[in-house]
């Protein structure tokens, strides 16, 4: 019997977040020192999931699996392959960044907001590893509630608004999910287990209304235009810690959603619908992009460049082939980085001035040179320098997508354009413009500061100058991936012309490429 690690990392977090109730509220040094020591233990227990995992095969691994509701065949099922390994350690490494950003700016309700961050951290865990779909939309769900608390209970003032409409929008989205999910209990053989769903053939009408069924949760949860408009309002609110949560780790589900159903377990409808998925990510990022420009609040302009950035995303998820694909999975770890890495810094200078609005700040890099220094190099990042970790994944999403279409690559590189407008635009008010005499002698970065931002550096660092240190882990589940969808893994032209063969034979007018 192996060690149960996966189940290990959903419940230790939970059973932290338990333990933190017992601590009196009165102890609030105690309530943070505990917080800090589970997440760090947490970060601890993921490691083996980097130094053991085998990259040599396509299988699930750390496998875990008992039956559960033997009424309805229901299993706890985990597992994890090269497509969601990272997204854990990723998500136990943000969790302790968040506890470290959160130390002095949350002061009502401190222990409330630990347990809430920490049941988040085991859901969004859960998410990745579950392999039967009934625990896959129970850790879904459950994402729902801590994470409506943090915005809710600790953001801005315009909370219930930005918590109302996060909620009913994945809710709307999850609902059609879980019409998706007994569709396919029903047609698959009784079963919940994601992989033999994959396994079993579909009418294409069916797989086409189930596609659309998931792409109302999964894109509401990346968020692809036009069902992004909860995701400012959310980020806007919502304190640093919460920010730097939904920008680096819960958005990303809806990708991985993508990923890990509707291309193995609807291969003919993902073929069918590449176009109309390209186009929508085409439309994303021009619009996120172009929409930033507009923006006067911090965050509102972050939030916003997450819609464009995401667009690139699900534009190598879509554009199906090798490159296109493995960029896209890389650039969602990159996106988690250094989106979250430019929330904790808006985090910390908003402790410190209390106001978001980009026309209030001017000539910090005077007063914080370090803190300066740091935004620099994430928005540096974020615009894709060779040799950030931005630079890589861009480059692999538009050679794919390249290959797929060559007009799709070149309306995806003007975001890349108007990327570098807004954030050195952002840089140059906040950092550059004359002084505001109001932060004269505004408080620099502290220890504590200055750690929580060093393993966004490294990783900003590693990812981009040591790639396939991450791609690695991908190369086998994604070639297994693309020949459940295409039927040629290593190919890349023939992969795109088995998709658009599919997609003519379902929609006789999409125009068919020469061979």
């Amino acid at each position: 019997m192996t060690f149960p690690i996966l189940s290990l990392l959903i419940f230790f977090p939970v059973l932290g977040g338990i333990l933190l109730l017992g601590i009196g509220k009165e102890n609030v040094k105690g309530v943070k020192i505990m917080a800090l020591v589970i997440s760090l233990l947490e970060f601890v227990i993921s490691l083996p999931l980097w130094f053991f995992f085998d990259k040599t095969t396509h299988h699930m691994q750390f496998v875990e699996r008992h039956s559960w509701i033997k009424l309805f065949n229901i299993e706890y099922y985990l597992g994890i392959d090269g497509i969601s390994v990272l997204f854990v350690l990723l998500s136990a490494l943000v969790t302790i960044l968040c506890v470290l950003v959160s130390w002095n700016s949350i002061e009502i309700k401190v222990k409330e907001f630990f347990v809430s961050l920490l049941l988040l951290e085991g859901a969004m865990i859960g998410v990745f590893c579950a392999l039967d779909f009934f625990l896959f939309y129970i850790f879904w769900e459950a994402m729902l509630i801590p994470m409506f608390l943090l915005i809710g209970v600790w953001g801005g003032p315009n909370r219930i608004y930005a918590t109302t409409k996060f909620f009913l929008y994945t809710l709307v989205g999850s609902l059609l999910m879980l019409v998706g999910i007994i569709t396919l209990y029903m047609q698959g053989g009784n079963t919940f287990d994601i992989l033999a769903l994959a396994e079993q053939n579909y009418p294409v009408k069916l797989q086409l209304i189930l596609f659309w069924a998931f792409f109302a949760a999964f894109a509401v949860k990346v968020p692809m235009w036009p069902v992004h408009t909860w995701l400012p309002d959310a980020h806007t609110e919502a304190p640093a810690a919460g920010s730097v949560v939904l920008a680096a780790i819960l958005i990303k589900m809806g990708a991985y959603g993508f990923l890990r159903f509707s291309m193995p377990i609807l291969p003919e409808a993902t073929s069918a619908m590449m176009i109309p998925m390209l186009v929508l990510s085409l439309i994303g990022i021009v619009y996120g992009g172009l929409i930033c420009l507009a923006q006067s609040d911090l965050k509102r302009l972050i939030a916003y460049s997450s819609v464009s950035h995401m667009g690139f995303v699900t534009l190598g998820i879509f554009a199906l082939n090798t490159q296109s694909v493995e960029g896209g999975i890389l650039q969602m770890i990159n996106h988690g980085v250094v989106t979250g890495a430019l929330f904790l810094g808006i985090g910390m200078v908003y402790e410190r001035t209390h106001t978001r609005k980009i026309s209030d700040y001017g000539g910090l890099a005077t007063n914080m040179p370090i803190f300066a220094s740091f935004f620099l190099l994430f928005t540096l990042a974020s615009v894709g320098l060779p040799g950030t970790n931005g630079f890589i994944g861009e480059l692999l999403i538009l050679l794919g997508s390249f290959l797929t279409r060559p007009w799709v690559a070149l309306i995806a590189a003007s975001g890349l354009i108007i990327g570098a407008w807004y954030m050195l635009w952002l840089y140059q008010r906040i950092f550059f413009n004359p002084v505001n005499a109001r932060w004269n002698g505004i408080r620099e970065l502290g220890l504590r500061e200055i750690i929580t931002f060093l393993p966004m550096v490294i990783l900003i660092f590693w990812i981009g100058l040591y790639p396939n240190s991450m791609l690695d882990y991908m190369h086998v589940s994604v070639a297994h991936l693309l020949d459940q969808v295409t039927g040629n893994p290593a190919g890349v032209t023939s992969g795109v012309q088995l998709g658009v063969d599919a997609a003519a034979n379902v929609v006789p007018h999409l125009p068919q490429v020469s061979h």
